[in-house]
């Protein structure tokens, strides 16, 4: 199986020697993302809340790229400066993804780049059933649901 680089501009560039995604089959491979502004590439000013919400912005931006979105993804690694935020992740991602959740872990770490409190990577995996029929549920009795009786 071989790999696909995913790049978006919409997420801020590589700031060292990796990918902003790699995808191998139907997974993929988010790279750690800190709460910068893909324009400027400047660390968003914002408090923690602001700087969690640019965080998912980006993963979803590279999400996209890569043919997918937040609903994809199946495990999410934050990594946070104080791990008395960690009550504002929880805040800020209900916002960004429903219920069934994916799995987390939620790491304190001594620093981050740029002097960033948050950074997450993820691992995402791409559903293969057509977006139109995965937005539509299968109604009760519909023939698409029932065995032929002859």
């Amino acid at each position: 199986m071989g790999r696909q680089i995913v790049k978006s501009d919409k997420a801020p560039q590589a700031i060292g020697t990796y990918s902003q995604a790699v995808k191998v089959g139907d997974t993929v491979y988010l790279a750690g993302q800190i709460p910068l502004v893909p324009e400027t590439m400047a660390l968003d000013g914002g408090d923690v809340r602001a700087q969690i919400s640019r965080v998912f912005e980006n993963i979803a931006a590279v999400a996209g790229a890569a043919g997918g979105s937040l609903r994809d993804v199946v495990k999410l690694n934050v990594f946070l400066t104080d791990l008395a935020n960690l009550p504002l992740v929880n805040e800020v991602m209900a916002h960004y993804f429903k219920e069934p959740y994916p799995a987390r872990a939620a790491v304190g770490v001594a620093a981050l780049p740029k002097g960033a409190a948050v950074e997450m990577d993820a691992i995402m995996v791409l559903d293969k059933t057509p977006t139109a029929a995965r937005r539509q549920p299968r109604k009760a009795g519909s023939a698409a649901g029932k065995k032929s009786r002859r």
